[in-house]
């Protein structure tokens, strides 16, 4: 069981959107495990200060050291991956999801305000994580998306294992590739037809046609990806 510690100003936001579709199912059959932390406990004033002031000036608030630090310390399971969503961290990946789906406990630390006091992250040595680049209000958002990016690349949570291998960024065949056009029925939908290859049943033509079209597509979508694509596939 993959289990995820969330540190967090609003804690009453998880599991949210988790709790439902594949990722919900795999939580009622305890593929993996959530388990939330309120940073506002961890105030250590009277008030329940968790912000204050950026030295040096500047707008907006810091979280405080002391109170991200008494809150992670005083809860993280041993041993874990501390992550923090960041728009200065290293953007996200599929292989990055597939990696930390190896994980025994992650736990991810969501920001709010003008960001987290650098000193907690160099002492916990924790690792930032970007999903974009673009500001949200608060980690939260973010951190949905990557704990459902990783949770797709836990056993046993998508119904058919072989459906990684031929979305977007997965597998050795379409690293750096986008996916393909896919059509379900009825065969012609306000006059447009399905492809003639996808009811050839001939398999080889229409993988290879599936190839054709994923190639071409990140070649107009993500040149920066395709250029990669290129390189891989010439080494």
């Amino acid at each position: 069981m993959l289990n995820f510690q969330i540190f967090s100003l609003f804690p009453q936001l998880f599991p949210g959107p988790l709790a439902y579709s594949i990722t919900g199912e795999a939580l009622n059959n305890k593929l993996w495990s959530l388990q939330t932390i309120n940073m506002r406990d961890y105030a250590t004033d009277k008030r329940g200060t968790v912000d204050d002031i950026v030295y040096g000036g500047g707008s907006g608030m810091l979280l405080k050291p002391d109170v991200v630090y008494n809150a992670i310390t005083a809860n993280i399971k041993q041993p874990s991956k501390l992550l923090y969503l960041s728009p200065r961290g290293k953007v996200l990946s599929q292989q990055m999801a597939v990696d930390f789906a190896t994980e025994q406990n992650i736990g991810i630390l969501c920001g709010r305000y003008e960001g987290i006091d650098q000193r907690v992250l160099d002492e916990l040595d924790i690792q930032e994580i970007s999903i974009g680049d673009y500001v949200l209000s608060g980690g939260e958002l973010a951190c949905y998306v990557l704990i459902d990016c990783i949770l797709r690349c836990l056993p046993g949570v998508l119904g058919d294992a072989n459906s990684l291998e031929q979305e977007s960024f997965s597998g050795a065949e379409y690293a750096y590739l986008l996916e393909y056009p896919q059509y379900t029925r009825p065969a012609v939908w306000q006059q447009r037809e399905v492809p003639a290859i996808l009811l050839s049943g001939h398999h080889k033509n229409i993988e290879q046609w599936r190839k054709q079209q994923a190639e071409a597509i990140t070649k107009q979508n993500r040149p920066d990806l395709f250029a990669k694509y290129l390189e891989i596939t010439k080494s």
